[in-house]
């Protein structure tokens, strides 16, 4: 018989274009190598063009979802992305303080497109409660100043902003530039506060990126999941989604998603 891929946890919102949120999770852990798992928090009606509706999920729905993997299943990571709400983000932070299991944060606050995923009231919770759970906290730019009012302009300032993030008690800090307004190369810092990890990967020049935070969350809990150390995880998941978002394509009227069979896709073009 054969034995079961490792078992991962995605806690997010579903995107009913497919690009984003618990769908694009679910292909990268597939993509990756290991069972993908989901407790799903809100509904949203979606597309290329935007969000045009979010429904969350009631507390009890999420908080049942969630025993019933872990309690029967297990996980071997968690990825949590968009929680809507303080209530979901303070439930779901309860829900990982027994799981055991290492946790990737996505701090969603704002969609691809600029739709609002995260009510104002629910910052606090993610900085007292949510944060202090992350074995890895990946926010990108927008959600650095939204969540410590830190404004990064130039590489130099994601030092800074790493410190703002683990003052909120992750382990590690996955501190995203690809939002940088300058420059060839799409950089990253990793830090855990002693040590640093400058990742830098060329920048495609290509529109279709949607997906792009959730998909190198659930990479890295992907790698944690298989036993890898922090910083070899978000190294394999940076060089993933780099490809991903390479091979981006069109899909509907506005911004298409990163191709999360990108891999399988090239060694079938060797074939």
């Amino acid at each position: 018989m054969t034995s079961a891929p490792p078992p991962v946890l995605t806690v997010a919102g579903s995107d009913s274009g497919g690009g984003a949120g618990i769908q694009a999770d679910l292909k990268t852990m597939l993509a990756l190598g290991v069972h993908g798992m989901s407790v799903l928090t809100a509904v949203t009606a979606q597309n290329s063009r935007g969000v045009q509706g979010v429904w969350e999920l009631p507390v009890e729905a999420v908080r049942a979802q969630y025993r019933a993997v872990v309690d029967d299943i297990g996980v071997q990571a968690v990825k949590t992305g968009m929680l809507a709400s303080a209530t979901l983000v303070e439930t779901v932070a309860e829900l990982l303080g027994d799981t055991g299991a290492p946790v990737v944060v996505d701090p969603v606050g704002v969609s691809k497109h600029g739709d609002s995923l995260l009510a104002e009231s629910a910052l606090d919770s993610v900085r007292t409660k949510l944060l202090p759970r992350a074995t890895v906290a990946t926010p990108n730019l927008d959600e650095v100043t939204q969540l410590t009012g830190v404004h990064v302009v130039h590489e130099a300032d994601m030092r800074v902003a790493a410190e703002a993030i683990l003052s909120y008690g992750p382990e590690w800090v996955l501190i995203k530039g690809g939002h940088l307004p300058t420059g060839r190369e799409a950089v990253d810092l990793l830090t855990d506060g002693s040590e640093e990890h400058w990742l830098r990967a060329p920048r495609h020049d290509n529109r279709h990126t949607h997906g792009t935070g959730c998909t190198l969350a659930s990479a890295v809990a992907s790698g944690l999941a298989k036993g890898l150390p922090v910083p070899e995880a978000v190294r394999q998941a940076k060089d993933y989604v780099t490809g991903a978002i390479g091979a981006g394509f069109a899909l509907g009227a506005g911004i298409g998603p990163v191709d999360h069979g990108w891999r399988f896709r090239d060694r079938g073009s060797r074939r």
